[in-house]
């Protein structure tokens, strides 16, 4: 894709809610259709569409899927397809986010942040291809200044995110030129909603980010907008957007 294209389709998985969400009403604000990825937020995806509709008619849709049943998701991008004609951009934005101890990981939490975070993304992003090729289109990832520098009690996360980074990488090759592949790492941006973070230690993650403040989810929204639509020449780099926080994390 070369800058805003009116016509264009993105794909975003995750998209009901949160920063998903966000993205999708930066890009769409863009020019973009949006197809809405959600696994259990139908409710929060079909009222998104229903605003980014009643902006432009016929200009976003809902589309459901388990991302780790991986044999679904040739079909949900065969519906994207159908749905909207093309496709130009895929953003794997879904993510799963848990702490997981050393001694106490089992198989489940790798099969769901493996799965999410890195298979996911893989298979989608291969479903996806021949179509993005047609409109010599784009993905971004979300990654994570965490699959660089790994967090304390997170480590299969930190694993996940640090293979998403490298298949950033080795999709940017694979698919070239017809096809670009980049990434977005996020540091601070919405704290989880279940209170992994106590108060006391998100302040230090605040102090120690350069910007002393955390991020919004605009700011990860505009990256991706620019790396999807304004960067033609830029494939295989994956930027963080952290207030500085990796400089010496």
């Amino acid at each position: 894709m070369t800058a805003v294209q009116d016509d264009a389709v993105v794909l975003i998985t995750g998209a009901a809610r949160r920063v998903g969400a966000r993205i999708a009403r930066e890009l769409h604000a863009a020019g973009a259709r949006i197809a809405v990825h959600c696994r259990q937020s139908m409710d929060e995806a079909t009222a998104l569409c229903d605003a980014l509709n009643a902006v432009r008619p016929d200009s976003a849709a809902p589309f459901r899927a388990d991302l780790l049943h991986v044999d679904a998701l040739p079909d949900m991008v065969a519906r994207c397809v159908d749905r909207f004609g093309r496709l130009d951009g895929l953003v794997n934005n879904a993510s799963s986010f848990f702490a997981t101890p050393v001694g106490a990981i089992d198989t489940a939490a790798w099969d769901d942040l493996i799965g999410s975070n890195v298979k996911a993304p893989l298979f989608l992003a291969q479903a996806a291809a021949p179509a993005l090729a047609d409109s010599r289109g784009a993905i971004v990832n979300i990654v994570d200044i965490h699959a660089e520098r790994p967090l304390r009690g997170y480590p299969v996360y930190s694993i996940a995110k640090a293979g998403l980074y490298g298949l950033t990488r080795s999709l940017a090759i694979e698919l070239a030129p017809h096809i670009r592949v980049n990434g977005v790492s996020p540091g601070a941006i919405v704290w989880p909603e279940d209170g992994q973070f106590p108060p006391d230690e998100r302040d230090r993650i605040v102090e120690h980010s350069l910007m002393k403040r955390i991020g919004s989810p605009e700011d990860i929204a505009g990256a991706v907008r620019f790396l999807l639509f304004d960067a033609p020449y830029v494939t295989g780099q994956v930027l963080a957007v952290d207030g500085g926080r990796s400089v010496h994390l």
